[in-house]
């Protein structure tokens, strides 16, 4: 059985997602890089492990993704997912997990990178917008893509009223991505993602394409 595990900043409703999803694994542990955020009570409320790596307590990014790195290596994990860790990592970390380090991000990258994504989205004045689980690389949110799901722009979006429709999505297609991967079914090929043995249907988008 292959395990993951998860990192968080905050409530984590990505995480709690993913435990709710009934996953082909197990979550050997949640880690947050801040102490006492809802989403480690959540945690410890399923019985899953939980553990801090206070960023405040290092000096720098090198430092802190070390000791984070440490304490994810001690679970062991075939699998280390984002799930609103509000932390930039630095390459080193992010190439020591190369592969097997996972993120959603609430725009249909390679549009609207980084923050602010919805606010961004409305004033380009975008028809679809959507989110993106993708594999993590040192070029912030520049990863192999996964899965896609997207959704309509309405006339009347707010930036908040977009952010809540979005975050649904991420709630449906993040543990989508993570069960492919424990199942054994995601293939990296020349920087691309193929997905084996998936049906999508009209609102999600696969890149490059399927393998049946």
């Amino acid at each position: 059985m292959k395990s993951l595990v998860i990192l968080i900043s905050g409530r984590g409703s990505n995480m709690q997602a993913l435990i709710e999803a009934g996953l082909p694994g197990r979550i050997a542990a949640v880690i947050s890089n801040k102490p006492g955020v809802e989403g480690l009570e959540i945690a410890r409320m399923h019985g899953i492990e939980t553990r801090v790596v206070d960023q405040r307590a290092y000096a720098d990014r090198v430092t802190f993704g070390a000791a984070l790195a440490e304490e994810i290596d001690s679970c062991q994990p075939d699998l280390v997912i984002l799930a609103g860790f509000m932390r930039i990592l630095g390459d080193a970390f992010v190439n020591r997990y190369q592969g097997r380090l996972m993120n959603v991000h609430p725009s249909l990258l390679p549009a609207f990178p980084g923050l602010d994504t919805h606010t961004r989205a409305l004033q380009a004045g975008v028809k679809i917008h959507g989110c993106t689980v993708h594999f993590v690389t040192p070029q912030v949110d520049h990863g192999p893509i996964i899965i896609q799901a997207a959704i309509q722009v309405l006339p009347d979006d707010t930036a908040e009223t977009l952010a809540a429709r979005v975050l649904q999505q991420e709630h449906r297609i993040y543990p989508e991505a993570v069960r492919w991967f424990m199942e054994g079914r995601l293939r990296l090929v020349n920087n691309h993602v193929e997905v084996s043995g998936a049906i999508a249907d009209n609102s999600v988008l696969y890149s490059p394409g399927l393998r049946k």
